[in-house]
């Protein structure tokens, strides 16, 4: 039976999950262009150590976020118009939309970052009064844009909130810091160049903000190796987690 709120032109293996507004969110179909690209198993993705999560027999396929097209629905297209009409170089910035769960994420290239976030400050249009921080996320399999620094945005204005998600590859993992257009992310940029090893070009004083300064590699990185490193106390020294008992 067909579904009467489906395009005839579009694959069946398409879904069509309703938003809050009444829009309508396309999910792209299982195929060339979104074939699984890692699968994680357990709860945190790691084999071989003393994981006692439980959660050890869940497996995940990940696949690849695929761009949203027009319209986006509801007032996602009125962001998007906004920030172009603001934006002179939106369309060299703004590398592709993603509407998913009824979020709005904005792909931004990392030298048009601080356009962007102007942009969304000032434009009355846009008025996204706070940015609620940065968060740093690693894809070692991701060649060439293994490190993210995803930004949520609000506007109390206008009842809104968007996201930019911008890129660096390990080799260069430098992005320009918005401190000075949202004072607010000081120690949230300190935090992800902490525990992510991301530069933000800028920063007033970007320090490590909870490791000691003389700390090797960024412990939130997949790539970063989980337990072995012993504890120092004055006069006793604690072994590291995954010598201490067996789980076997």
């Amino acid at each position: 039976m067909t579904d009467p709120t489906t395009p005839a032109d579009v694959p069946v293996n398409v879904v069509y999950p309703a938003t809050t507004d009444g829009a309508v969110e396309t999910v792209a179909p299982i195929g060339a262009d979104n074939e699984v690209f890692e699968t994680r198993q357990g709860m945190f993705g790691v084999s071989g150590t003393g994981d006692t999560s439980g959660y050890g027999g869940l497996v995940e396929p990940m696949r690849p976020v695929q761009p949203s097209a027009r319209p986006y629905g509801g007032a996602f297209d009125a962001v998007a118009d906004a920030l172009e009409a603001a934006l002179p170089t939106y369309r060299e910035a703004v590398k592709s939309v993603v509407i998913d769960h009824d979020q709005m994420t904005l792909q931004v290239e990392r030298q048009y970052l601080r356009q962007v976030a102007q942009a969304l400050r000032d434009d009355p249009a846009l008025r996204f009064e706070m940015c609620m921080g940065v968060s740093g996320v690693h894809y070692p399999q991701d060649t060439g844009r293994e490190l993210r620094a995803f930004y949520p945005f609000l506007s109390i204005t206008h009842n809104r909130r968007v996201s930019i998600e911008v890129t660096a590859p390990d080799a260069d993992p430098h992005i320009p810091s918005i401190v000075d257009i949202y004072p607010g992310n000081d120690w949230h940029e300190r935090e992800t160049f902490d525990f992510f090893g991301l530069i933000f070009d800028g920063h007033p004083h970007l320090t490590r903000i909870q490791m000691p300064d003389d700390w090797p590699g960024h412990p939130q990185r997949k790539d970063y190796p989980l337990g072995g490193i012993p504890v120092e106390f004055k006069g006793a020294e604690i072994p590291p987690p995954n010598e201490r008992r067996s789980y076997n």
